[in-house]
């Protein structure tokens, strides 16, 4: 595997979790698709750092948990929005 794919995927996986983010935060600062962080930080990385991959997983599957209540609140702040306009 090449070297920047190898460095990407590590970097991806510190992105997420120092800063709890989404795959969707990951991939906007690193300025690729989700589909790409979701294959460097799912398959690349297992092989490459197990210990990494498994503290990234955790982060993932919190946010997968929490992603309804994200979506809610922010439709709510949406029609609280448009009610005060």
């Amino acid at each position: 595997m090449k070297d920047y794919i190898e460095k990407r995927a590590i970097e991806l996986a510190q992105y997420i979790v120092e800063n709890n983010a989404t795959v969707r935060k990951a991939a906007k600062v690193f300025n690729i698709s989700k589909s790409t962080v979701h294959k460097d930080v799912h398959e690349r990385l297992r092989r490459i750092n197990p210990a990494l991959y498994k503290e990234s997983q955790a982060v993932l599957e919190q946010n997968k948990a929490e992603r309804h209540i994200r979506g809610g609140m922010a439709t709510r702040q949406k029609y609280l929005h448009e009610r005060n306009i």
